[in-house]
């Protein structure tokens, strides 16, 4: 019997696709915005689930960022199912995010 060779999901493929999408009201991605928490990556049955939140719960599109996430998530690299897990706890905060984010939105020095 043959055994089917399924491509291995890298971790990196998976942020870069997160790093397209941006927060319509913050000119950042949402990988650096720190909004990201968890990848998790289930290679057997070629699965993503990731856990994320917003930057508040009264998020205009916070019925549409998960799908987004999820959208992105599938055009990495062996990526057939994913699930988005939005929490929010712990909140998010400015700390969360990566240092290209604070300076790109100046937000040193608060």
């Amino acid at each position: 019997m043959e055994t089917i060779s399924r491509p291995e999901i890298q971790e990196s493929d998976i942020v870069a696709c997160m790093k397209m999408v941006y927060d319509p009201e913050i000119p950042v991605n949402i990988y650096d915005l720190g909004l990201i928490y968890e990848i998790n990556i289930f290679q057997v049955a070629s699965a993503v689930h990731i856990v994320m939140t917003l930057t508040s719960a009264g998020c205009p599109v916070a019925g549409e960022m998960p799908e987004w996430v999820k959208s992105a998530a599938l055009m990495a690299h062996g990526v057939e199912k994913v699930d988005v897990e939005l929490v929010f706890d712990p909140p998010w905060d400015l700390t969360m995010m990566s240092d290209e984010a604070k300076l790109e939105l100046n937000v040193y020095g608060y």
